[in-house]
């Protein structure tokens, strides 16, 4: 019997089956995942065969399944865990598209997690649209930015869309993308996600937060990662607020390759190895300077190719 998992809380899993019908499962003994070191071995996207289960000393008599194993995944996005026995959690699996919520007020997205989950997201291959939230908030220097960002991020191949979650005639067009698909959404805590999913389909009714006058930051609502069926169609994936995110898996040898307008110029320095940082004759320096490549971009590249990589919590090693 297989079925696709909706969420996981580290012990106990959602999952709906081929049916339709919504059930509760554990994994039956210690599941692994071949050469990954993770905080959990199933995430929300996951697909797993499952067996009746006969434990009987199970304090929830709901759960009678047990996963036996997680079918292979044509992708997952993961991101560093703060836990340092492990190296990494995986937040989603199985990912048609990834939509990141940006927010240029309250909160206020940092460009270099912008640039860190589209490096992510290309490593993984996923395809991935920004969605620029709260524009209702925006004032002259919202919307000044807004149009050096998405000048910045069209040109790399990024769709941008400005929208208001709340706003149905400006994400109308997120249903028709998200039919038959499983899609993640994916941001920084109170930018909006959960309001998104409640906007795309108002049966769900899930819990919103506040923003934190005091720091200008949401507070978690969405504790696991969890997985929704729409009744338009497709799965969306509503992700835990993220407020740092780590690359992670990621060899610096090969980080430019995760770049577009990086990876355009491999092969045009001077040396096959240049790792464009202070290397002679660098076609990507050269671009830099010419303003063919974005500053911050490049700016997110150093922050990514200097970092400690045993810092759990991603602080700057690089000024």
């Amino acid at each position: 019997m297989q079925g696709l998992v909706l969420k996981s809380t580290g012990k106990i899993y959602n999952i709906i089956l081929e049916n339709g019908e919504i059930i509760k499962a554990t994994i039956r003994g210690k599941l692994r995942i071949e050469g990954l070191k993770t905080t959990n071995p199933i995430a929300a996207g996951d697909r797993v065969e499952l067996t009746a289960s006969s434990d009987t000393n199970s304090q929830d008599s709901k759960i009678s399944y047990s996963i036996q194993s997680i079918l292979p995944r044509k992708n997952y996005i993961v991101r560093k865990s703060t836990n340092l026995s492990k190296q990494m959690q995986i937040i989603a699996a199985n990912v048609d598209h990834a939509y990141l919520l940006v927010t240029l007020k309250s909160p206020v997205t940092q460009i270099g997690f912008i640039d860190r989950f589209l490096v992510s997201a290309e490593a993984f291959r996923i395809p991935t649209t920004l969605l620029f939230n709260k524009i209702d908030l925006f004032g002259a220097e919202e919307e000044r930015l807004f149009n050096e960002l998405s000048a910045i991020y069209t040109s790399l191949g990024y769709t941008c869309h400005r929208i208001c979650a709340e706003n149905e005639a400006q994400i109308s067009f997120l249903r028709k993308e998200l039919k038959e698909k499983q899609v993640m959404i994916s941001g920084n805590s109170g930018v909006g996600k959960t309001t998104l999913v409640n906007s795309l389909d108002p049966t769900l009714t899930l819990r919103t937060g506040e923003i934190s006058k005091v720091h200008e930051q949401g507070k978690h609502t969405t504790t696991f990662a969890e997985m929704h069926s729409l009744a338009s169609g497709g799965y969306i994936i509503d992700t835990p607020g993220i407020r740092a995110f780590g690359v992670i898996d990621l060899e610096k040898e090969h980080m430019a390759h995760y770049f577009p307008e990086m990876r355009n110029l491999i092969g045009a320095c001077r040396f096959h190895n240049c790792l464009h940082l202070n290397e002679p004759n660098c076609a990507v320096k050269d671009a830099v300077e010419k303003d063919e490549i974005s500053f911050s971009r490049y700016q997110s590249y150093l922050d990514l190719m200097y970092e400690d990589p045993s810092d759990p919590h991603r602080r700057k090693t690089f000024a």
